[in-house]
């Protein structure tokens, strides 16, 4: 088929390359603008228009598509059988999404209904879920609303962390687009429609979120340390300063102590600290302007003793 491709981030790269080897015809690329990034602020292209571009494919980066009729004729021209949408980052208007023959569909990164919205691998791992899943969906109006066409779980283990998963959900998500597409194309598969009452939503991710209250549990705090890994970080004061909590591990510990309170700092363990319901042994962290160190360096470099607290 000839398929018309939208995406942005790393996450729709593994996709954008699934469809480049495979049997179907990738005739555009449409992805956001160029933005400055890094210190320097430097204009860099999205990652899947690199991709793109090394294999010769057309890239389009309009700044608005909401009623932009030049664009519209555009995509008319393009004459794709079907649009793949994966993390492009703007919601497409009904007069795209029609376009095609086959419409326009999407990988979405939760197991449909649960998990609609934005920050579905932040929330499910925030949330203790032990498994997700891909979900290959038909792009309606109401957001991630649309009839399913195929859903793979994943399992969400204890090692897992929002970097580790997203890559898990990227390569299950590119496998089965491809394994839809080529139902689609045959007319073997079958669309079917979401429960709607058992719809959650997964919102925008808040910098607010990152500040740990350490009078929740040790499995909440851990959920929320590796969830928010990439952004905003989790993160708690600690001598007047906000430090960065990168990286823990739940331990036993049967002590009377406060909260946040530290109950071991051992050179070669690392930072034990206690928290509402259990323990966290914290492993990596950031203090300001300073690059992440493991907590057995920050032990030695910054003089941290037991009965010091993270307020």
């Amino acid at each position: 088929m000839r398929v018309l491709f939208w995406g942005t981030p790393d996450f729709a790269v593994k996709s954008l390359k699934a469809l480049i080897e495979s049997n179907h015809q990738v005739v555009g690329v449409i992805t956001q603008p160029d933005k400055p990034k890094g210190r320097g602020q430097k204009i860099q292209p999205t990652l899947v228009k690199e991709k793109a571009l090394k294999h010769n494919i057309p890239v389009f980066q309009p700044e608005k598509i909401k009623n932009n009729q030049e664009f519209l004729e555009m995509v008319k021209k393009l004459n794709p059988d079907i649009s793949v949408v994966v993390a492009y980052g703007k919601i497409l208007p009904e007069e795209i999404i029609n376009i095609p023959k086959y419409k326009t569909i999407n990988v979405h990164a939760s197991l449909l209904p649960e998990y609609r919205g934005a920050a579905p691998i932040q929330r499910a791992i925030m949330e203790g879920k032990d498994k997700t899943g891909v979900c290959i969906m038909e792009i309606i109006k109401e957001l991630d609303a649309g009839d399913v066409y195929a859903c793979k779980e994943v399992e969400i283990t204890e090692d897992d962390d929002i970097m580790s998963l997203h890559d898990k959900l990227a390569e299950e998500g590119a496998k089965l687009l491809i394994e839809v597409l080529d139902k689609i194309e045959k007319g073997e598969i079958d669309k079917k429609p979401q429960n709607h009452e058992k719809a959650t939503y997964a919102k925008p991710i808040e910098k607010a979120e990152g500040k740990i209250d350490f009078s929740r549990s040790a499995k909440e705090i851990f959920n929320q340390i590796r969830a928010l890994k990439v952004w905003p970080k989790a993160y708690a004061k600690f001598r007047d300063e906000e430090v960065k909590i990168l990286d823990a591990k739940i331990v036993e510990c049967n002590v009377n102590a406060l909260p946040g309170e530290i109950i071991k700092a051992d050179e070669k363990e690392g930072i034990v600290v206690k928290t509402g319901n259990g323990c966290l042994l914290l492993r990596l962290i950031q203090f300001p302007n300073s690059k992440p160190i493991t907590t057995q360096d920050a032990i030695r470099g910054y003089k941290i003793k037991a009965g010091e607290r993270f307020e």
